[in-house]
């Protein structure tokens, strides 16, 4: 079938008129940059291309809740920011939207709320916001102008390790009034250009909550 043929078909099974479902796929595929693919084959379809037809085949009849189970499996780097744009607006239109994924940072840009899963079990559920601050800040960025080298920062009191970076240096801290004195030491030794006192990452809440050895 061509990919107008099925996608009419199946939002006319959900109720929507051929006229309008016509309508709505032209804008999709506006949207996603392939309104040429309107009379192509699905078969003819790149896997990544197919995906884009499913998606839409999900949303043309305007449903208030959708699944989307690794919906950017497979995709290129640009296909994955079009679908990404996609669900961000029908998030941001009220949709009710249950994203499973592995991806953690796809995670933190698109959801509000997450449920983390391990081995079936909940280990973590709540509001994002809600569940970082409820892990300690362990992580500085410091740098200073002219990328000019910070001497001394791992005989801090406080400080773990320190790591040279593209952003900057990177100091693991074990206690935050340590990364007030990474700022003074540094100050005293340059102009600051750069200095953020980093939250955990999904992926690291991750495995501190569930243990390094994962499946």
């Amino acid at each position: 079938m061509k990919v107008s043929e099925q996608i009419i078909y199946l939002a006319k099974l959900r109720g929507v008129p051929a006229k309008e479902a016509d309508r709505r796929l032209k804008e999709w595929l506006e949207k996603f940059n392939v309104p040429e693919y309107y009379n192509k084959k699905v078969e003819e379809l790149s896997k990544g291309n197919q995906q884009k037809i499913q998606f839409i085949a999900a949303v043309v009849h305007d449903p208030s809740i959708l699944v989307l189970d690794e919906a950017f499996s497979g995709l290129d780097p640009v296909n994955v920011e079009l679908l990404k744009a996609a669900v961000k607006e029908l998030r941001d239109q009220g949709k009710t939207i249950l994203f499973s994924t592995h991806r953690m940072e796809h995670v933190e840009e698109l959801c509000r709320n997450i449920t983390i899963l391990h081995r079936s079990n909940v280990v973590l559920q709540g509001n994002i916001r809600d569940i970082k601050k409820r892990f300690p800040r362990e992580r500085v960025i410091v740098r200073l102008e002219d990328d000019r080298p910070i001497d001394g920062l791992e005989r801090i009191g406080g400080v773990r390790s320190v790591a040279k970076t593209e952003a900057g240096y990177e100091v693991r801290i074990d206690r935050i009034d340590a990364a007030q004195a990474i700022l003074e030491h540094a100050r005293g030794q340059g102009d600051v250009v750069r200095f953020e006192l980093l939250e955990p990452t999904l992926n690291e809440i991750f495995i501190r909550s569930v243990g390094e050895e994962i499946e």
